[in-house]
């Protein structure tokens, strides 16, 4: 089975669940439903202490990020964590409109003499001194409240900004797509309306630690993001549902972390 149609297989049987006793069946109904949703892969570099990140840093603005351009995935963000929990990473989020360039970027990957050239040092860099330690890849699949990722003008502009990335983890496949169907029904909207910037919510399909949920959402420094979650946490819409039975036992962990972006980030 090639690589487009194992990932498209596994996003039909990710979602069915959450398309409630209608019908449908995996192979038509589900791919569907996610035709004008952007996947994004969510990639942290870990480095070794001490390390330098030129070499990364030089291959990512100038080998990869224009690759994936040229593909059509766009935009691309790179950041670095304000106060590491885990140790030195640098972090990637890759937006793709669809499986078709998801599978087109790792396929070209190899053969793009632009790339190899521009990547030669970083592609080539000795097991004695490494660009990075690891890598930890995760795709997601946009939320249907949320199809494309969005901008904040302090974003389109390169203005100083700070983003927050957010993962519930969920114990049971179920209650992750009850929290996906939350956020739906009136948590992304509601974030917008306080200004928390949204910039995307993607339920994961592929990685480690599943089932589970990413978002990010931003503002131009810290003390105006502590404004709008105070805003959030006050408003009704948010009261109502976090009070519905319905949702629950949703979410069994909460890991968040704030980036920085990098001067060549498109985000």
């Amino acid at each position: 089975m090639k690589r487009r149609e194992f990932l498209k297989t596994s996003v039909a049987a990710s979602t069915l669940a959450g398309l409630g006793a209608v019908g449908f069946n995996a192979t038509t109904a589900a791919p569907a439903s996610a035709r004008n949703r952007e996947y994004y892969e969510l990639r942290v570099y870990r480095l070794r202490n001490g390390t330098t990140r030129d070499l990364l840093d030089g291959y990512l603005e100038k080998a990869a990020i224009p690759l994936l351009n040229r593909l059509g995935a766009k935009p691309i963000g790179v950041f670095t964590e304000v106060d590491p929990k885990d140790g030195p990473a640098v972090y990637v989020l890759r937006t793709y409109p669809s499986l078709d360039v998801f599978d087109a970027v790792n396929t070209r990957e190899n053969v793009d003499l632009d790339f190899l050239k521009m990547g030669a040092e970083y592609l080539t860099s000795p097991k004695r001194n490494p660009a990075f330690d690891r890598i930890d890849s995760w795709l997601m699949l946009a939320f249907a409240g949320m199809p494309k990722l969005e901008l904040p003008v302090y974003c389109r502009e390169k203005k100083p900004r700070l983003f927050e990335l957010r993962t519930y983890e969920s114990h049971s496949e179920l209650k992750a797509l009850k929290k996906v169907e939350m956020f739906n029904a009136g948590e992304i909207d509601t974030m917008r309306e306080v200004g928390l910037g949204p910039i995307f919510y993607g339920q994961g399909l592929v990685g480690s630690n599943l089932p589970h949920l990413t978002y990010m959402v931003s503002a131009e420094d810290q003390e105006a993001h502590k404004k709008h979650w105070a805003a959030f946490g006050a408003h009704p819409t948010w009261a109502k549902l976090k009070n519905d039975p319905q949702y629950a036992d949703t979410v069994s962990k909460i890991v968040n972390r704030f980036l920085a972006p990098k001067p060549y980030s498109q985000i």
